[in-house]
């Protein structure tokens, strides 16, 4: 099986409480442990499309890969807007290999076979109507990503004809009344009919999500709006 579950925010090395955010963040990590151990298993896959951890180096963001490590299932990681541990490929593969970590790989321009589902994606940036010239090259760039992931994925696709692609960013690409034209174009010149999403908080139904934006399906997927239960992915 595969699932999904976004911004987790762990910060089990440094001083940053999530409940400040409401209460239903009181005891998350408690509450992620539990209801990730009774839904995935060590044959499933759980992909995590960004803010992993608080911690502002991979040393400060050590225990909480460690814990990640050592829940039921492989883990597929993103980049998310406060990820700033966040390094190149061959530093975070060190980083495992020193940690022992196992059970987690990265998404890194590049693109994973899961099953019958091709996982590939980037962090995304904010979506705005009136950008600063600045947020628009972090854009770009980010579309360039998305572009690298989903060529990885296009030739993974060519040895297994029957999969999925599915993208994974952590900002969304589209919200109402503001669409990233850019992403979009992108998305759809690979035929994406799937997306998932986390940052936005504090939602507790569809009340002003976009749902879905030129037949892409847009699914949102942050922690405390999944109630701390990872998403299968069907």
């Amino acid at each position: 099986m595969i699932y999904t579950i976004s911004d987790p925010h762990l910060s089990l090395s440094c001083d940053k409480p999530m409940d400040v955010f409401g209460r239903r963040w009181e005891n998350y990590t408690c509450q992620l442990e539990s209801n990730w151990k009774s839904t995935v298993t060590d044959d499933d896959t759980v992909i995590i499309p960004g803010d992993i951890s608080w911690g502002m180096t991979l040393e400060e963001s050590a225990s909480d890969f460690k814990w990640l490590d050592s829940l039921p299932g492989r883990k597929i990681i993103g980049k998310g807007n406060h990820d700033y541990w966040w390094e190149t490929f061959s530093k975070l593969e060190k980083f495992k290999a020193e940690n022992d970590i196992s059970t987690i790989d990265f998404l890194h321009n590049n693109a994973y076979l899961c099953e019958n589902k091709i996982i590939c994606g980037t962090r995304g940036w904010i979506c705005e109507n009136s950008l600063k010239p600045e947020d628009l090259k972090i854009l770009n760039r980010e579309n360039q990503r998305l572009q690298m992931s989903l060529e990885c994925a296009k030739k993974l696709l060519e040895k297994n004809p029957d999969a999925e692609i599915i993208v994974f960013m952590h900002y969304p690409p589209a919200v109402t009344g503001t669409v990233q034209e850019i992403i979009f174009d992108t998305l759809l010149s690979y035929g994406i009919q799937r997306l998932y999403y986390g940052h936005l908080h504090g939602i507790s139904d569809n009340a002003g999500l976009c749902r879905t934006k030129y037949g892409i399906e847009l699914n949102l997927v942050s922690c405390d709006y999944l109630k701390f239960i990872p998403l299968k992915i069907d």
